[in-house]
């Protein structure tokens, strides 16, 4: 009996264990989490995205509502995508930023998006980045370089023109696309942020984002 017993809680720590590999959370958007994250600051933007916290039968969750501002709020994390490389966001646009043209300098402002980070340099401005967008304007799936730096790729993972002020849960193969995009074969990555910015378009959006986390599959 006693044999059994030790073979049934193996079984069950290994089990546990492989769970707890399969599933990494990014963002707990918590009191005590808020107050640490980095604060990413947008050169030439006067005003910066308001964000609050709130919370509904899902759980937690964060707001972003931007009048002409950016700013993003970031996070230094090593991600292992040998491990976990599906990054997985669910999120809500409430307000969109129908007519603008995102591909370009004028109008390259996003409700909400989430940047995946790999440090390639000493310096910011080195590093490679997978920019996942809630579109406005644009179809799932598409991309393009960020008019501002070749070392960004937007591809856009959900669109108001499908989901407008509706919760929508997304995922996507990070590591296939730092190969696909900037030929890079990764193993981890090295932050992740997020951002709801319209300074460019100097519009008006609201944005929620909730349970972000990289996972096995």
């Amino acid at each position: 009996m006693l044999k059994i017993f030790n073979y049934v809680l193996i079984i069950f720590i290994f089990s546990f264990n492989s769970a707890l590999a399969e599933r990494v959370n990014v963002f707990e958007f918590t009191e005590d989490e808020f107050s640490t994250l980095k604060v990413r600051k947008v050169r030439g933007a006067d005003k910066k995205t308001h964000y609050s916290l709130g919370n509904n039968e899902n759980g937690k969750f964060i707001r972003a509502e931007t009048n002409s501002s950016a700013s993003g709020l970031g996070k230094e994390i090593k991600i292992n995508l040998k491990e976990t490389p599906y990054l997985n966001i669910t999120w809500k646009i409430e307000k969109d930023l129908y007519g603008i043209d995102e591909s370009s300098k004028k109008g390259h402002d996003y409700a909400a998006r989430v940047f995946v980070v790999k440090k390639t340099g000493a310096t910011p401005l080195s590093n490679r980045a997978m920019n996942y967008v809630f579109s406005s304007n644009n179809d799932v799936n598409t991309y393009h370089q960020s008019p501002f730096t070749k070392k960004s790729i937007d591809y856009v993972l959900s669109t108001t023109k499908e989901n407008l002020n509706e919760w929508v849960t997304v995922k996507v193969n990070v590591r296939d696309h730092f190969k696909k995009f900037h030929n890079l074969d990764l193993d981890e990555i090295n932050g992740v942020a997020i951002m709801s910015d319209t300074d460019n378009s100097e519009l008006k959006s609201i944005a929620y984002y909730q349970n972000i986390y990289f996972s096995s599959n």
